[in-house]
Order: C-alpha cells, then structure tokens, then sequence
C-alpha cells in the first residue's frame, strides 16, 4: 500500500491543508486525483509521498491523466507559505476551471499575425544584452531599456535559444488585450504559441492548459499573470514585459507577485527570469543591487537615426496658456493640428475615464453620490447615465435636483469621452477612437492594425495606451493632466505618475520623423513631471530611495495592510481600534503600527472600510501578526503595492 499528502482544491479545514489517502498503484508527486472528502468527491493534488499513518486512511477514488510538474508543485507550497494563505486557494489558482468536467477535444488558440516575418540586425547594446543575459545564472535578470530600445528584440532572441535547447519560455504581459503588438511579434517569429487569457472560455482555457501539460515539445506560452501556472515540464525563460506594471499583483487572495512567483518557479527550473522595462520597480531596482543580480542597461533607441521629440511642459495655472480651450492650451492645440495636417497621428492621454467626475446642482450645492459607495458618480454621456468606477452601479441623468428641485444641473471634471467629444467638434473630419476601460471591453487588438498602419488619426486614451503600443505614424503625444495622481495619499503615487509618464513619452521618438510631447500640469516642478518628461530614471530613482529610506517604506520596510469591512461605520470604527490594540499589545517592538484609520474608499458596496498598516524591516514578523487577525469582517494583504 502506498500514502500519499493530498492538498484538495477546496478549503477543508482552516487548519489543514493536506490529507493523508492511500493507494494501492505507486504514483507520482503533481498527479491530479479525485477523493473523498464528507460526502463530497473533490480534486486534489499529490504533494508528497507519506509514510504509514496510525490511523485509518481512505483510498484515492480515482487518478486523472494530468500531472503538473514537480516545480509547479513545490512553488504552490512556497506560494501558500510565503503569503500564509490556504494551500486550496493557491490549488484552485493553478489549477483550471472544471478541471474534472468531461470535453470534447477543441483546438488551442491560434495566433495569426498581420505583418512578415522580420529578421533583426542586432545593435551594438542588444548584443552586449544578450551576451550578460547568457553569461548569467539562473535567476532573475533587470533589463533597463529606454523606450524603443529593442526590448522586445532581446526576448525574441533568448526565446530563440531557449527553444532551441528544448525548454519552454513562458512570457508575461501586463494585460493580453493592451499588448497585441508584442504578441504578433512572437506569432512572427514562432509557430508553437499557446496563448491564455481571462477572455477565453472556461472550455478554451482548459484546452490550453491540456496542452501546456501534454506537448512534450518546447513552446511559447503567452498571458498575463496566471500564465504562470501553465503547467509545462520544462521551462527555460520567463520573460516579464513592462514589469513595473500593477497588474503583475493579484488582488484576490492569494495575493501573490507575478515577479516573485516567476522568480520561485525558476529557481525550481534553473531558469532565468528578464524583468523587462523601462522604468522598473524602485524596489526591484533597488534588491537587484543588493543581491548582486544583473540589471542590464539599454540606454539608446534601436534605430541610429531616432530623434528624441520636443518636449514641453505647460503650466495648467497659468490662464493665459488655455485661450482657446478650457482644458486644451494654445500649444497642445497647434501641435495636434500640426500632426493630423501632415498626415500624422496624435495620442492625448488622460488619466481619467468618464465624460466628468461630478455632477452638482448649481443652485444648493447637491452632489450625486453612490448610494453603495457614498463616492461621485462619473457622467457617461454616450450612454446618459451616471457610473460609479468602484461598485458599477448606474443611475440615469437626473434632470432637476432631488434636494431642491432647481433644473440647474451642471457637470464638473474631464474624462476621455469629454475629451472624445470635444476634439470630434474641433476637428470633424479625422479620424478618432477612444482607448479606455470602457472602449477595451472589446479590446484594442481588433484595431490594432488600423492604428499601426496610420488609419486612425487621432487616438484618445486612458494608462492602458501609454504601453506595448509601436505606431510608426505617430507624431505628437499630449498629456491632458500629468499629475492627476500625485495627490493619491500612498508612498508609491510619485513613482506611478514617472512611470506613466516616461512611458507616455516614450511613444514617439523612435524614428528619424520630428515629433512633440505636450504636457499640461499644475506642479510643473515636481520630480516626477521633470524626470519623466526627461525619461531621467536614474535621477528618480536616486532621489526617492533617499524619501523611502527616510519614511520607512519599501524597500526599507515590509509593509502588512488589513482591512476591515462592516454594515455599519460604529462597528468598522470599534473593531479597527480593537485589533490595533491588541496587536501594539502581543507583536514585538519591531513592527509598527499605524491606524486604524478610514480606508481610502471608506464605504464601498454599502459596507465601512477601515484599515491598519503594519511596517516592520523583518518579513517574518508581519506574517506572525496575521495569526492574530480575526477570521471573518478582515482582509490581509502582505507586501501591497498601494495603501489606497
């Protein structure tokens, strides 16, 4: 008789993530196998061989044809461990939907790419890339690469190798939908793609994975975040593109980092992992240095003939620079003409969704909030209605006040379908299409060709175009309001705006074509429009290190945040300051805490949201402090990418 530690893909206990089953056939470590738990048959995962317990066990009811890899395996328990959270939630992460349903056989994603096959002349620093990344060992690998250096090109040629030597390469995306180009370059280059997306059926994504599992040939895998957890037995490179992308963190327990997972997975696989962008993480920048890992730079654009664009920045307090427009100065107005005249296209960039963020009554003051949410609701004028960007609930357009009845409504505030709307009445005759959360419902790769090949003239979105898009037709760029999020109370708010808006300017550039960046602001001095209009990383980098050093934020402290949500905001107040007195009480001096204090969002979905924040420069020490959280009413997140 043979033991096995089963890990069901269902929380059974709190306490206990693993049971002991038997089965008279010898098996292996990974083997997905379906036993009885109560009343219930549930999948499970072999985690380990056991030795005979005292007590009587059950026996494996039955053993599925799939098998995960060992390495994914043992990065599920390093999963479970490091972010204390249930080894079920981490299984039914890694494992698909439906894993025991019975399909029919369907045919993976194909990719079919809309240019030629293209053979890169490899330039002097993609060489020099290239060689640091072979000369290295396994592990990860920073690849800092100014906008349109080639990283791209890198990937390209170490998948190449990697293939080559019969291992598999996985490659991260921030989002499938908003990197179209990156994924028809590999379609270019490769015919074994396997691409996964949260846009697939459950029946699509689990032919997938079937196949990540059963192709014993090297592939490309492709997808955002979980692609991760296809299970394929041999993998020899993880590329992760704009790695300083947000979404690379789950936000549903378990909370993991795409970054640190890859990095686990490899190490499980002696393979490496390329950190690629433009403006990587502090944090990551920061411990590559201290554990002596390879940051590769890429200071120069791929072509020798690019010409770096004219880049202006306009004070938005100064009236005198908005007279012919409200929220569009002079200059932002005659670089777009200019652009579109000499058949060119131009991107405005706005950090904002919505056609305006408040809506008032001009005569007592009346502001339309959430019911749920108690946040304004934002306009959408194409579709009459008011939304609320946290819950989704929708309210049609009143008429007259509700308060006191005055019909003097009046709408505050710029989104991307104000914007939309008034650059169609400034220039009727182009071309226009809106990039934002509302437009991508339908995804970008539908026009992707349009854009690349110049059919769009004016293009009009929110973050999600400010990355992965190449358009070699465009020539201006102007950024509607660059400091929209520098006012966001949390340590990372200065960071995200650099970010974005190096990478906004960093759309053009890439060619011999003149082009301009226009970019309004109302802190015109602050470091992260000056750096990022400059695309001067080093400088930012230097300069917040000192900040987060000083204040005690990452890199130099972990950081535990828990939230609270109750019907009521007496209970919210009253259990937040509960548990912060007792955790002053039993943790050790090492951790800090601060709060309790209302969430950036206190009342979302008709709850009170209150929260703690735990600092402290030992990990360990915050993960000890989650035992003393109450099970229900709270959510833990370890190592938050925001406190908002």
């Amino acid at each position: 008789m043979h033991y096995y530690e089963v890990a069901p893909a269902q929380i059974i206990r709190a306490g206990s993530s693993s049971f002991t089953y038997h089965s008279k056939t010898k098996l292996a470590v990974g083997a997905i196998v379906v036993v009885e738990i109560g009343k219930k048959n549930l999948p499970g995962v072999i985690i380990e061989r056991s030795a005979a317990p005292s007590y009587e066990t059950k026996e494996i009811l039955h053993v599925t044809s799939f098998q995960l890899p060992v390495p994914l395996v043992s990065t599920a328990l390093w999963m479970s461990d490091y972010y204390a959270c249930h080894l079920a939630l981490v299984m039914q992460t890694i494992l698909p939907r439906g894993i025991l349903k019975n399909r029919r056989q369907r045919e993976k994603t194909s990719i079919t790419p809309f240019r030629d096959r293209t053979n890169f002349l490899l330039n002097e620093d993609q060489r020099a890339a290239l060689q640091s990344i072979e000369q290295a060992t396994p592990g990860s690998i920073i690849l800092h690469g100014v906008t349109g250096s080639g990283k791209t090109t890198i990937y390209l040629e170490e998948a190449k190798r990697t293939i080559a030597s019969g291992k598999s390469v996985i490659v991260l995306v921030p989002e499938i939908n908003l990197t179209p180009q990156l994924v028809d370059e590999f379609a270019n280059h490769f015919d074994d793609i396997l691409l996964t997306h949260s846009r697939q059926s459950e029946a699509e994504r689990h032919a997938v994975w079937k196949a990540a599992l059963n192709n014993l040939k090297p592939h490309i895998i492709i997808g955002p975040r979980s692609a991760l957890f296809m299970p394929a037995l041999h993998i020899g490179l993880i590329v992760i593109d704009e790695s300083h992308e947000p979404s690379f963190k789950q936000e549903q327990s378990p909370r993991y980092s795409a970054q640190r997972v890859a990095t686990i997975l490899a190490r499980h696989h002696k393979a490496k992992v390329i950190l690629g962008s433009a403006t990587p993480n502090i944090a990551d920048y920061h411990l590559a240095s201290l554990s002596h890992r390879p940051v590769i730079t890429m200071p120069k654009r791929a072509r020798a003939d690019a010409k770096a664009p004219t880049v202006e920045i306009i004070d938005m307090t100064k009236r005198a620079n908005f007279t012919r427009h409200r929220f569009l100065s002079d200059k932002l107005l005659r670089q777009l003409e200019f652009a579109v005249a000499t058949n060119g296209q131009a991107l405005l960039f706005h950090n904002r969704r919505g056609s305006a963020s408040t809506t008032l009554c001009n005569n007592c003051g009346w502001s339309a909030l959430c019911d749920h949410c108690f946040i304004p609701f934002t306009l959408h004028a194409d579709t009459h209605s008011l939304n609320c960007h946290i819950c989704g609930s929708k309210q049609k357009v009143p008429t007259s006040c509700p308060t006191c009845r005055s019909t003097d409504i009046i709408f505050k505030g710029i989104g991307t379908k104000l914007i939309e709307t008034e650059i169609a009445r400034l220039f009727p005759k182009k071309k226009i299409i809106r990039l934002d959360g509302d437009a991508l419902q339908e995804s970008i790769t539908d026009t992707h060709a349009a854009l690349y090949k110049g059919d769009v003239d004016i293009i009009i979105g929110t973050q999600s175009v400010a990355k992965g898009l190449d358009l070699p037709h465009l020539k201006m760029v102007g950024v509607i309001q660059a400091d929209a999020g520098l006012s966001l109370p949390d340590f990372g708010a200065s960071e995200r705006t650099f970010q974005l808006l190096a990478q906004v300017v960093g759309r053009v550039g890439r060619s011999s074509t003149d082009t301009s960046v226009v970019i309004q602001t109302y802190q015109p001095n602050h470091i992260a429009i000056t750096d990022g209009m400059t695309q001067d990383y080093l400088h930012f980098y230097e300069e917040t290190l000192k900040i987060r050093r000083r204040t005690h934020f990452p890199p130099f402290a972990h950081l535990l945040k828990l939230t609270c949500s109750y019907k009521t905001e007496a209970a919210a107040i009253r259990n937040a300051q509960t548990l912060a007195r007792q955790l002053r009480k039993v943790l050790s001096t090492d951790v800090a805490i601060l709060g309790p204090t209302p969430a950036f969002y206190e009342r979302q979905r008709d709850t009170y949201r209150w929260q703690i924040i735990a600092k402290s420069h030992k990990r360990a020490l915050l993960v000890d402090a989650l035992s003393h959280v109450p099970q229900t009413h709270w959510h833990s997140e370890l190592d938050p990418v925001s406190l908002l």
